[in-house]
């Protein structure tokens, strides 16, 4: 066994170094806001203190500094991507902050030894700045701590102990004990521990944590089970065939650390502007410096003028512009009930153009229900069909039947006496009713008692149920065909709407399922789909996705369940629906809290008025820029003798800020085109 020095990190330990590190930031975060509001009110008050105006400077200098010690990583890692030359807009923080707090001490320095009046400082601004961006990272690392979590879940799905046979003696061991060829005793609502082989008994696996199929499948000697699935009923032994790492669970958990720890295809557009503009500014403030000083002007004239041009491009708008737009938009889009866990999915969605959709409990509810009953005997109605069959239904716990049984009981029916009753697993179930025997299961179970014209109709109906993603459950007695009931899983109230809301956007809607072919396709007909994946495991889920990443699209993936979850964090926006499991809820970059599909069109909608919102707010961050350089750079003070006077600038760029604000603001007023 490795040292425990050399151990990779469980899952458990990660989230816990994530969540000491948030601790650290909400810190420094608190610390830089109580340390600011002095500094602010010492800042506006500067022109009315005129004769402390070195103590006020000196307070400002020790708050301002206290400031950038605390969050001295922008500086470390801004000037790091500077000397890389790969300037970002930590960059861009950390010069504008250098620039704005060595500007206060030059002015500090000329207040001592020259001109005792001078009293711009801008060490306010400096502290502002760092402030702001740190609130903005905090939010949005407080949303990416999810993304170990998941993982977390995903590993305690399996059992931590099973029951194994030994000599023929049953034992308890632990699960990470087992090895490959070990016999597994697995009783009704034991979970498998690990992917086996069955060797006696059978049993009843429900397999939606990992499959997503709605029903759960009947298994019996020489079937393989999964790790994870639940046995619902029936007792059998199993052989072990993959364990550890080898198993299902284990390589959807290993799936889903693969995507989370990729890296986003997207870049921030602060940080792309950033690698533009930051470059510009430098050189702008280079040639400014050169130019007054090879005129004839004193180096201090030369230097204010060169500062002025990085104080001027302080990125105070920039550094608001994504932020306060994200801000807005996740309230609104809470108001719609989607849950946007950061601003990279927001950003994502403006450019998505295929949508990839789970079939059950996305599209459809994952409930299933009574859609038609369909006596097929002159003398029998609808309800004394249905009351033949639940009369010995009720006895049974499969799901099929428990949904007929609920259905008869809304008809408000009275139960026949059935006695004798056998159940067949995965085939059917039997018993007398009124001294008959009577049989009701699928066509293979009921075609040994009926006429061979019977028996033609039973798998001609069975095929047309089928044909229409139904399940056909059949009912006859020795010599008579009685009639059918089909169950399926409903179609979502707005699933029609939704997907042609989609469509109509111009996106490709892609239904991919671990469901039959049969079954996918007639609910996809009967939504608007043409384009089906079925048959598919999870690891083949999170492939597929990958394959569309690969040809160039822009994936959307919406699912519920647990299987889903390595291809939700694959996609590049991952969206669960809020019925879901945990684990797909954590997976995914959004959750639609409504269950409803038309839910994510507004959320289309609304990422792309975002990311416009966010372009217009660039846009005037940097036309303030545009108009105010040239006029710090003094490039009207040789004709007109104006420069830009320090309270001046300080209004200018409140103003930048205040457009950035009410822009953002704008987004509250936002309504779905449904």
């Amino acid at each position: 066994m490795a040292p425990a020095s050399e151990r990779p990190p469980t899952p458990v330990s990660v989230i816990d170094q994530q969540r000491l590190t948030l601790k650290k930031e909400l810190r420094q975060l608190l610390i830089s806001l109580v340390l600011l509001v002095p500094l602010m009110v010492i800042a506006m008050s500067t022109m009315h203190l005129t004769r402390h105006l070195l103590w006020v400077a000196l307070i400002q200098l020790v708050l301002t500094t206290a400031i950038l010690v605390v969050n001295f990583h922008f500086f470390s890692r801004g000037f790091k991507a500077l000397f890389k030359g790969v300037p970002n807009m930590d960059t861009l923080v950390a010069i504008g902050a250098s620039a704005a707090y060595f500007y206060g001490i030059i002015v500090i320095v000329l207040l001592i030894f020259t001109d005792p009046t001078i009293h711009a400082l801008y060490f306010e601004g400096s502290a502002t700045i760092v402030t702001l961006v740190s609130l903005g990272k905090y939010f949005e690392h407080r949303a990416k701590i999810k993304t170990s979590n998941e993982i977390n879940k995903l590993v305690q799905l399996a059992p931590k102990t099973c029951t194994v046979m030994i000599d023929g003696q049953q034992r308890t061991i632990a699960v990470s004990d087992l090895q490959v060829g070990d016999i597994i005793m697995i009783r009704p609502g034991d979970i498998v521990p690990v992917d086996a082989e069955i060797i006696t008994g059978h049993g009843l696996l429900n397999q939606a944590v990992i499959t997503g199929e709605s029903l759960p499948v009947t298994k019996t000697v020489g079937d393989m089970v999964i790790s994870a699935t639940t046995n619902q009923d029936g007792t059998f032994t199993c052989r072990a065939t993959k364990v550890g790492a080898d198993t299902t669970l284990a390589q959807i958990v290993t799936l889903v650390e693969k995507a989370s720890n990729s890296q986003a295809p997207i870049a921030k557009i602060a940080d792309r502007v950033s690698g533009v503009f930051v470059p510009i500014v430098i050189v702008i403030a280079l040639v400014t410096f050169i130019i007054w000083w090879s005129v004839g002007r004193d180096f201090a004239t030369a230097f204010n003028f060169a500062i002025s041009v990085l104080v001027i491009s302080c990125p105070c708008a920039l550094g608001l512009a994504t932020p306060l737009a994200i801000m807005v938009a996740t309230g609104k889009a809470a108001e719609h009930g989607i849950l946007i866990k950061d601003a990279e999915n927001l950003e994502t969605l403006a450019h998505i153009n295929t949508i990839v959709l789970d079939k059950t409990g996305t599209i459809t509810t994952g409930e299933l229900t009574v859609t038609a009953v369909r006596p097929l005997q002159n003398n029998l109605s609808s309800i004394n069909l249905l009351q033949f069959c639940a009369s010995i239904e009720r006895y049974s716990q499969h799901p099929l039947a428990k949904a007929i049984v609920n259905h008869f009981t809304q008809q408000q029916g009275s139960y026949l006496e059935a006695r004798n009753f056998t159940e067949i697993p995965g085939r059917g179930a039997k018993a007398q009713i009124g001294g008959r025997n009577l049989y009701v299961g699928n066509a293979k179970f009921v075609a040994p008692y009926l006429h061979n014209a019977d028996k033609t109709r039973a798998d001609a109906l069975t095929q047309e149920y089928a044909a229409q993603g139904q399940t056909p459950i059949i009912c006859a007695t020795e010599d008579k065909l009685l009639g059918i009931i089909a169950l399926a899983d409903t179609l979502r109230p707005d699933s029609i709407t939704a997907i042609k809301h989609l469509r109509a956007l111009g996106l490709d809607v892609i239904m991919l399922t671990g469901d039959n072919t049969a079954t996918a396709a007639a609910f996809a007909r009967s939504v608007g789909i043409s384009k089906i994946i079925a048959n598919v495991l999870p690891a083949e889920k999170y492939q597929h996705v990958e394959n569309l990443k690969a040809k160039g699209r822009r994936v959307l993936m919406v699912g519920d369940g647990i299987n889903d979850s390595p291809a939700l964090k694959a996609a590049h926006v991952g969206v669960a629906i809020g019925s879901g499991t945990d684990i797909a809820m954590d997976a995914a970059g959004m959750v639609l809290i409504k269950n409803s599909l038309n839910d994510l069109v507004t959320a289309l909608q609304l990422g792309h008025r975002t990311i416009t919102n966010i372009k217009l707010s660039l846009f005037w961050a940097f036309f303030y820029n545009a108009l105010c350089i040239p006029l710090a750079a003094g490039v009207l003070y040789p004709w007109l003798h104006l420069a830009l006077n320090p309270m001046f600038a300080s209004l200018a760029m409140s103003l930048s800020s205040l457009c950035v604000v009410a822009n953002a603001l704008t987004l509250r007023g936002f309504k779905p085109r449904l």
